[in-house]
């Protein structure tokens, strides 16, 4: 597992904490699932899930009602990653603001992360430098 000793991965704003409980009560879910899959101009891509139970590899983080679980994967991608929930007028949706991306295609739907060597490094000292 990744991560800081007494810190969780992700932090999640009161937006984000909202609309994550509605989607969770909707479907009467055990949480919402956050990974990482190839793909996109970028190289990678977020993917989200309502998850009818958490797997046994996966990070569990709550907040208030909210319940996010964080595939095996993705895990070293995630930490130090804020969750936020925009509406704006021509779309609402999740944003992930995730100091380990280091560029995104112009869409804001692909993205490529830092190098999984600095990335493996910075998890197990202890003190990650995850400014880009």
């Amino acid at each position: 597992m990744f991560g800081l000793p007494g810190q969780p991965p992700v932090t999640i704003t009161p937006a984000a904490v909202a609309q994550i409980a509605k989607l969770m009560g909707r479907e009467n879910a055990a949480g919402f699932r956050i990974g990482v899959k190839k793909g996109g101009c970028a190289g990678m891509e977020y993917t989200m899930d309502i998850a009818q139970e958490a797997g046994p590899m996966d990070i569990v983080v709550e907040e208030g009602a909210a319940r996010v679980l964080i595939a095996p994967m993705a895990q070293m991608f995630m930490i130090g990653t804020e969750i936020d929930y925009e509406t704006g007028l021509l779309e609402s949706g999740f944003k992930f603001r995730n100091p380990n991306v280091t560029e995104s295609c112009g869409c804001g739907e692909s993205i490529k992360f830092k190098d999984m060597d600095e990335l493996s490094q910075a998890s197990t000292t202890g003190a990650p430098d995850l400014r880009s």
